[in-house]
């Protein structure tokens, strides 16, 4: 099985190397860059073309909703999957609704993380259980 190409963004330094350390145990997953705002998350995306995505919302230049909007356009067959803390329905839905295949809250990564990233790989959606009631539409737009 070829390795899945995910590139990382996160602005806050400690959450990033959580993430990154979680994900660098599961040999078939390569991290293939690391960025810490939503405009150079959208140039390495276009540039890396990772499989995956994993985005923050709450990012400086542009924010992780805006960066995935654009994305979209310029590395549509890259799949993303919110890692927030936010967890406003009408956030998470409008995540979603920009292509996201998945939304993981910050405080329930430990447990949701990984199993996440599997889901979204295998071209499932993921929601982090607290939030699936404010799902209205469990596909993500193609």
């Amino acid at each position: 099985m070829p390795s899945i190409r995910i590139l990382v963004v996160e602005d806050y330094a400690p959450f990033l190397e959580f993430i990154c350390s979680t994900l660098r145990k599961e040999s078939s997953l390569q991290i293939v860059g690391e960025v810490s705002d939503g405009l150079e998350a959208v140039r390495q995306a276009e540039e890396l073309k990772a499989d995956l995505i994993l985005l923050d919302i709450g990012l400086p230049t542009l924010t992780g909703l805006e960066a995935a909007r654009l994305i979209r356009k310029l590395a549509p067959e890259t799949k993303i999957l919110f890692v927030s803390q936010h967890t406003d329905p009408e956030i998470v839905q409008s995540a979603l609704d920009l292509g996201a295949w998945g939304y993981v809250v910050k405080s329930r990564a430990t447990s949701d993380l990984m199993s996440a990233v599997q889901a979204v790989c295998e071209g499932r959606q993921f929601v982090s259980g607290s939030l699936v009631q404010y799902v209205t539409d469990p596909n993500p737009a193609t």
